[in-house]
């Protein structure tokens, strides 16, 4: 099966050794994405919807760099590093999948890779054929 990577140049998938999204087939997987901007730096400092917003953002860019877009995602992880806030996280969730409706999951954390980021959120996506 042939496999397509796309990488938004974050500092971390070359530390880590992975691809911001592969598209193997008509599936697509996003891999835990945050708020961060084009220069690498983190968007919304302190605003978990801010935050959620720019994260599914990038999740857009990456399904569309690989022939994919919002409508085709079937399920969204999002981890939080404070559940008493899942509002914020479940409104823009909602404005942007809202007649898409995907399977989600939202589970609270302890931490995430850097302390200013709140939301990571993953996406997996089915491409007609």
């Amino acid at each position: 099966m042939k496999r397509e990577r796309y990488s938004s140049g974050t500092p971390w998938e070359p530390v880590v050794g992975y691809s911001r999204a592969i598209r193997a087939g008509q599936f697509v997987f996003v891999s835990g994405t945050a708020a961060t901007g084009e220069d690498g730096g983190i968007v919304g400092k302190g605003d978990l919807y801010a935050q959620t917003i720019q994260a599914l953002k990038n999740i857009e860019v990456a399904l569309h760099k690989l022939g994919a877009g919002l409508q085709d995602v079937v399920r969204t992880r999002m981890y939080v590093a404070n559940i008493d806030q899942w509002e914020q996280v479940g409104r823009a969730h909602a404005e942007i999948f809202k007649d898409i409706c995907p399977a989600t999951s939202m589970v609270e954390v302890s931490r995430l890779i850097a302390p200013e980021i709140l939301v990571e959120i993953e996406a997996d996506a089915v491409v007609p054929q």
